[in-house]
């Protein structure tokens, strides 16, 4: 009895480290880009630094968008003493906490160039990191534990928007730069203590496989020629639909992206303070989208991705058409804050299934390179496509004109699921 007891308790047991692991790594990586991308442009603003300098940041958000270039290389090299993904994750983050240590030592209104390559390369470090954690979580996930996966990853986007972008803003009034990117940096150093105990294995000899598989796999890997950089990079885009898929994934998260590109240049136009709009959006909309991040990874498995992604999808959508309410009038304090908690909760949701789906099709061979292609796609469309315009739609045609389009890209994406994905058997 004991021993069954014990045999039940294990998995549940190697779920929750793996959980633990992943949100450590997601939070850690997010916090520093928070940090920098919400918290320094006032920081700067108030050392002096000019507009023109500050406008420059959105630049460096490059490597996030180009880094399924150098994936391949995160897939083909690594240390198998130390485990080929984990050995990127130790590296990148080590280098991420020598880099902030160095940033504490610069004044930023002196520096400037300095503080902007600095900032390039901890953005880098952070986008190579993630491809090393999406590729392992690909591998350490089974298929019936990736909704739970996703939706830690995009709870841990949250935290470390939270983290990074409020609680670090804080500080930073407080102590001032240097103390703030020495605690950021032992933030990142904290985050390594969960990954020294996991040991890395190829899934061809986890607990499941036999000695035949095993031997197949050894005998299979001697037959076949080492992949290279191109053919590795290369092997997405020859996959059967993978263009359909694709522009799928742009138009999905393009309708929620350009609505919320523009609602917050509508609440300062409603009258609200800097610091209303960081509790509205910043505290108490990360925490909604913490929230619907969860439910959605303990909803995806039951409902199924093609059924969840059509229902967060419309609930999206829903999310979208209700800002429209402050844009006409409606601007009481209760409604802004439940319109902006709705769209995130409901982005939180639509945003964790597309991530799974994009998990399912990542193979675990190349998890690396076809899972950052996938997500350099989604953050083209989320900040780069249509919403990089939204500012010029909406002074063409409004605020409710905006939202009226987001709402119906919504639909659109909503409608291409049940196209592009096939009912399940």
């Amino acid at each position: 009895m004991a021993q069954k007891l014990q045999s039940r308790a294990q998995p549940h047991t190697r779920r929750y480290a793996k959980f633990v692991l992943l949100s450590s790594l997601y939070v850690s990586q997010f916090i520093p880009s928070a940090f920098f991308f919400r918290a320094l442009p006032i920081f700067m603003r108030q050392q002096g630094v000019s507009l023109q300098a500050i406008g420059l940041l959105g630049l460096l958000t490059l490597p996030w968008m180009l880094k399924f270039l150098w994936a391949p290389l995160v897939d083909l090299y690594g240390f198998r003493r130390w485990g080929h993904y984990k050995s990127w994750i130790l590296i990148t983050q080590s280098l991420l906490v020598l880099t902030l240590m160095i940033g504490s030592l610069i004044n930023i209104a002196d520096h400037t160039t300095v503080l902007f390559s600095g900032v390039f390369l901890v953005v880098t470090l952070a986008a190579t990191q993630d491809i090393a954690t999406d590729a392992l979580a690909v591998g350490l996930l089974a298929p019936s534990e990736r909704g739970w996966g996703n939706g830690i990853q995009s709870a841990g986007r949250s935290v470390g928007g939270i983290l990074g972008g409020g609680v670090l803003l804080l500080l930073l009034n407080q102590v001032g730069w240097n103390a703030s990117l020495r605690i950021l940096a032992g933030g990142v150093l904290l985050a390594l203590l969960p990954l020294l105990g996991y040991q890395e294995g190829s899934s061809i000899h986890s607990e499941t496989s036999t000695k035949r598989d095993r031997a197949t796999y050894r005998l299979a890997k001697r037959a076949s020629p080492p992949p290279d950089y191109v053919s590795t990079l290369l092997s997405f885009w020859r996959r059967p639909g993978v263009w359909g898929w694709l522009f799928f994934i742009l138009v999905y998260v393009t309708g929620s992206s350009m609505a919320a590109t523009m609602f917050r240049p509508l609440l300062v136009d409603v009258g609200l303070s800097m610091s209303d709009i960081g509790w509205m959006t910043g505290i108490v909309g990360s925490s909604a989208a913490i929230l619907g991040s969860l439910l959605a990874g303990g909803l995806i498995q039951p409902l199924g991705r093609r059924r969840a992604l059509i229902i967060f999808g419309g609930l999206q959508a829903v999310a979208v058409a209700a800002l429209i309410l402050p844009a006409i009038g409606f601007t009481h304090i209760a409604v802004l804050y439940a319109v902006s908690s709705g769209e995130l909760f409901a982005r939180s949701l639509s945003t964790t299934a597309l991530f799974t789906v994009m998990m399912d099709k990542s193979r675990k061979e190349t998890a690396g390179s076809d899972y950052t292609l996938q997500s350099s796609v989604y953050m083209i469309g989320h900040h780069v496509g249509i919403p990089a315009f939204s500012g010029y739609i909406a002074s063409a045609v409004g605020y409710t004109g905006v939202f009226a389009i987001g709402f119906f890209m919504c639909l659109v994406s909503v409608w291409m699921v049940t196209k592009i994905l096939q009912r399940p058997a």
